[in-house]
């Protein structure tokens, strides 16, 4: 019978507890515990503990599932450890010691420096610099030899096409090769270099190469639709799509002009002639952000996503369109990077404890390793933790991080203008603006914060006014649409907002207190933002609501509404919005995943004009998109909520996330 009850934790609790979930420091020293004693079962009841102390135990290795999601602060003084690797399951552990465990070498302690990236003091040492030194620059050389390695020894040998066995051999030659030959650092640290090492090479196979790491590969996690009338039977079609099949019935036409399956308005049926079918298809259904690469995934909610900027030189680039077809996607613990055309994930970053909400993409001018400059495209991924992951996707590293808020990060944006300012609104309701620097050849940066933007609640969405990005920013809150002066020249470094902009509530009246969960611009004046009312969403101008010259904080403003976009009825909140300003085009998923489409390209030239009149009747959509029946298991996957919808600048490809964990990627013929 095991040591460990919940009579005792209870009983060693700080102060005493009357229940598991309350207790955040406990006292379990001294007590001659194995490893046996530590049932995971229990311990996952202590959901909130921060402090833990297995001090003068028997312990020689932690269970790998012991569910401690807060844990902060861990001794494990005086036992018989033997491995450390297992401790990254507590990754916000702050602060480690486990002297006196004799089988414990200097390579435990680099080992446990890189797993636990919060880690700040190990046996009563700081080692946040070394610790650093560890995850970046010896991360970075181990890389380029790895890479050296492969590509002078082994990247002959594998041939265009080849077997599995072909695939195996190569992969298991090149492993102990590598191990072997590519050493770095102290030889006392070479326990731990080729333990890193083999980590790097089994990454570099199967995130560069694309070669899978089991000995049994698992299907790749994509979901592709065929446009065409089916001729496969249901077991060939789960095959091809990994378990999620779409009913064949439904493949003919995925997309509805106005009014089809929702009751239509007067204005509909009126202008349902004059509708356009932009004949967008579906190309691919994927799911490819599942906590632990699980196929039984559809909770995993996905928010965010942006398509990569074009470079100079062309990089991902289709010579027939003008855009990149590459998107940064976000969701669950994962950022994923994705070639719209062909439906594969290019690259896939991971951080187990995150949660990521928002992603943004900036190109910033480095110093290559000759002194040479090159344009390189940076990706920021944000969310539950509030840190700012900064990758440099091309060198596959993400070569830091920026403690922004100490509460969640909603949303991120880089400046248009200054290609390394970077705005981050969060639960704690401020919006931030950093300038994140720009890194040297060794990845060495520094992140200053410039500006901080006071809010009455919390920021959801993020704007900044086109014709004058330097000095004003919209936000959209659960509060309310505001507004702040975002200038430099200005001394005060924290600010309230300027302005609150007053829409009219459901009987018509003029009201401030709303949630605004959607908000981008159509053009360099007309604002788009939703919810201020069910089945609403509202056009307005930036230029006519808002004076400029005018004096004051806090000031109340009336947006100048100048048409309504007919929307579904749905009271759920956070299905957002997205607009493509080249073509003139609305879009905003809805609780039924559908999507609805809306080009407003008859429509900006009259609102452009100083005396544009508001249109009397709500637009109706273009077109709504349908989402097809997907099936996982031959059970059909309900209940779908478009989370985001975004477009390439050419709508070309249109993006679709999802609450269930998929991915749709929608293709303008």
């Amino acid at each position: 019978m095991s040591k460990i009850t919940t009579e005792l934790l209870l009983e060693r609790a700080v102060p005493r507890s009357t229940r598991l979930r309350k207790i955040e420091t406990l006292n379990l020293s001294k007590l001659q515990l194995k490893t046996g004693d530590l049932d995971p079962r229990l311990f996952s009841r202590l959901r909130h503990l921060q402090k833990l102390d297995l001090s003068d135990n028997l312990l020689d290795k932690f269970p790998n599932s012991l569910t401690l999601p807060d844990l902060r602060v861990l001794n494990c003084n005086n036992n018989k450890l033997e491995d450390v690797t297992a401790l990254k399951q507590f990754p916000l552990l702050e602060e480690l010691t486990y002297e006196n465990n004799v089988y414990l070498t200097l390579n435990d302690d680099y080992k446990v420096m890189f797993l636990l990236q919060n880690l700040r003091l190990l046996n009563g040492k700081d080692i946040t610099k070394l610790a650093n030194h560890v995850r970046r620059v010896n991360s970075r050389k181990l890389t380029s030899k790895v890479t050296a390695h492969w590509e002078k020894f082994f990247r002959d040998q594998l041939p265009e096409k080849c077997t599995a066995e072909q695939v195996k051999s190569i992969k298991k030659k090149f492993l102990k090769s590598v191990q072997t030959n590519v050493v770095y650092g102290p030889s006392s640290l070479s326990e731990f270099t080729r333990w890193r090492v083999k980590m790097i090479a089994e990454e570099f196979l199967a995130y560069s190469l694309g070669l899978e790491l089991n000995a049994d590969p698992e299907p790749e996690e994509k979901m592709d639709e065929d446009e065409e009338e089916s001729t496969e039977s249901p077991r060939e079609a789960a095959e091809d799509v990994s378990q999620v099949t779409v009913t064949p019935s439904k493949r003919k036409r995925n997309n509805s002009k106005p009014g089809s399956g929702n009751k239509r308005s007067k204005s509909q049926a009126n202008t349902e002639e004059e509708a356009e079918d932009v004949s967008a298809e579906p190309l691919h259904f994927l799911q490819c952000h599942s906590k632990g690469n699980s196929r039984e995934d559809f909770k995993t909610q996905l928010w965010s996503c942006v398509f990569e900027p074009l470079l100079d030189c062309g990089a991902r680039k289709d010579p027939i369109v003008s855009s990149s077809r590459t998107v940064a996607t976000c969701g669950g613990e994962s950022v994923c990077l994705i070639d719209c055309e062909t439906g594969t994930v290019l690259k896939k970053y991971k951080v187990a404890t995150e949660e990521f909400f928002s992603v943004a993409w900036t190109t910033l001018t480095m110093v290559i390793s000759d002194s040479r400059k090159k344009s390189h495209n940076i990706l920021a991924a944000a969310g539950r933790r509030g840190i700012v992951k900064l990758i440099h996707v091309a060198a596959d590293f993400c070569y830091g991080e920026i403690k922004a808020h100490k509460k969640p990060i909603a949303t991120v944006c880089f400046s248009p203008t200054r290609e390394t300012h970077l705005f981050t609104a969060s639960y704690d309701k401020r919006i931030a603006l950093w300038d994140i620097g720009i890194p040297d050849c060794d990845y060495n940066f520094k992140a200053s914060q410039l500006l901080v933007l006071e809010a009455l609640s919390i920021p959801l969405r993020i704007a900044l006014v086109p014709t004058c990005p330097d000095q004003y920013l919209l936000a959209g809150c659960e509060g309310g649409c505001f507004a702040w002066n975002i200038k430099l020249d200005k001394e005060q470094k924290s600010r309230p907002f300027e302005a609150i902009f007053q829409f009219p509530d459901e009987d018509g009246d003029m009201t401030t207190s709303h949630r605004v969960d959607g908000l981008a611009f159509l053009n360099g004046d007309v604002v788009v933002s939703k919810s201020s009312k069910p089945g609403c969403i509202y056009l307005w101008s930036w230029s006519r609501s808002f004076d400029t010259k005018g004096k004051g904080c806090q000031r109340t403003v009336s947006a100048v509404i100048l048409a309504e976009l007919e929307w579904s009825t749905t009271d759920l909140s956070y299905l957002t919005l997205s607009t493509c300003p080249a073509k003139d085009y609305v879009f905003c998923g809805d609780e039924k995943g559908s999507v609805w489409m809306y080009n407003l390209s008859n429509y900006t030239t009259a609102w452009s004009s100083a005396k544009g009149k508001r249109s009397d009747k709500r637009i109706p959509p273009t077109q709504i998109l349908k989402w097809p029946e997907l099936r996982e298991n031959g059970e059909q996957l309900t209940e779908v909520l478009i989370n985001n919808v975004v477009s390439d600048p050419t709508f070309t490809y249109l993006v679709v996330l999802t609450s269930v964990n998929i991915t749709a990627i929608w293709k303008k013929s």
